[in-house]
This record gives C-alpha cells, sequence and structure tokens, in this order.
C-alpha cells in the first residue's frame, strides 16, 4: 500500500500529543512573577517535550520521504512507535510537577528510550522492505541511545543529571548532521 494513511494517520496522532501536553499545562494559582515558578518546572519539560516530538515528526516525515509503498509490518512498527511517544504526555506531565523525583524523571528517560528503538526498528523495517539504507544504525542513533541509557540510571540516583542528559540529547538531534537522519 501507498504510504499517505501511515503518514497521515501518524501525523493525526503526533497533533494529538501535543495538544495532550499543552493542555496537562497548569497556570499560576496567582497573578504575580513569584506565582510563575511554581509552574516552571512543568513548562520547561512541556518545552522539552514538545522539541521531542517536533524532532520525531521532522525524522519521520524524512525517512517516509525514502519511501513509496509500505507493508502491514510497517504499519505495525510505526504504531509502536506511536505508543511510546503517546506516553510522552504522562511522564511529561509526572516530571514537570517532580522534576527532583529520581522515578519520574528516570521513567520521562524511560520513554524517551523507548521511542528512540522504536524509531530505530522503524527505520530498520523500512530498510528491510525497500533495501535503501537508513539510519537506523546510524552513530548519532547508538550515542542517544547510550545516553538514554545513562539518564535512566543517573535519574535514579541525581534527577537533575538525568535531566541535563536529556536537554542535551534533544539539542544533540537539533544539529544537523551532514549524509545522515537527523
Amino acid at each position: 500500500m501507498t504510504k499517505n494513511r501511515l503518514e497521515a494517520f501518524s501525523d493525526g496522532v503526533i497533533a494529538i500529543i501535543i495538544t495532550i501536553m499543552v493542555l496537562e499545562l497548569q497556570p499560576p494559582h496567582g497573578t504575580n512573577a513569584a506565582d510563575l515558578a511554581g509552574v516552571l518546572p512543568g513548562w520547561l519539560r512541556y518545552a522539552l517535550s514538545f522539541v521531542y516530538v517536533g524532532i520525531y515528526w521532522v525524522n519521520h516525515h524524512a525517512l517516509l520521504d525514502r519511501v513509496a509503498k509500505v507493508d502491514g509490518a510497517v504499519l505495525w512498527t510505526n504504531l509502536h512507535l506511536l505508543f511510546w511517544m503517546s506516553l510522552i504526555p504522562w511522564v511529561t506531565a509526572w516530571a514537570g510537577e517532580h522534576p527532583m523525583a529520581p522515578v519520574p524523571v528516570a521513567l520521562y528517560g524511560v520513554v524517551l528510550l523507548l521511542c528512540s528503538v522504536s524509531f530505530m526498528l522503524l527505520s530498520w523495517r523500512l530498510d528491510v522492505e525497500t533495501g535503501h539504507a537508513m539510519a537506523w544504525g546510524s552513530r548519532k542513533n547508538r550515542i542517544s541511545i547510550a545516553l538514554y541509557g545513562l539518564a535512566i540510571v543517573l535519574s535514579l540516583w541525581y534527577p537533575p543529571l538525568g535531566a541535563l542528559i536529556h536537554v542535551l540529547l534533544a539539542g544533540y538531534w537539533l544539529m544537523p548532521e551532514a549524509g545522515v537522519l537527523s
């Protein structure tokens, strides 16, 4: 089948993910700048998650731009990616509400790791189907997987360090890399 339905469905799910995230944001309970400090961690975590969802959306389009047709295995592999991405709003809200708590920050990292792994699996599946060299095994992907794992472990020990790795990895993916899907 053509890739059009897969792209349209994925775009819709990603739009819903972003909508859910923004609806989870809480306004300050007061009207002065000091009241803003109480909700700032949630807003910052939202901004980071928005960037991550944007990175996946851009890379998803770049990945699918290289293929004309998809099969059932690609559809299921894509659903696997969308499943993990659909958990981003939930872990964003939890880690935003508890920015220095080990378990919420670590679980945020687990979801990011599983999004990355599932994106690599989708890329690999498209590589198998088309015979084109995709970026699933790129150095950038392997480094990211390792750093997500490190962030999870460090979050359980010192959550700000795990959160810093999450921010650095988002920045890493925003930097273009010549010849590699980024």
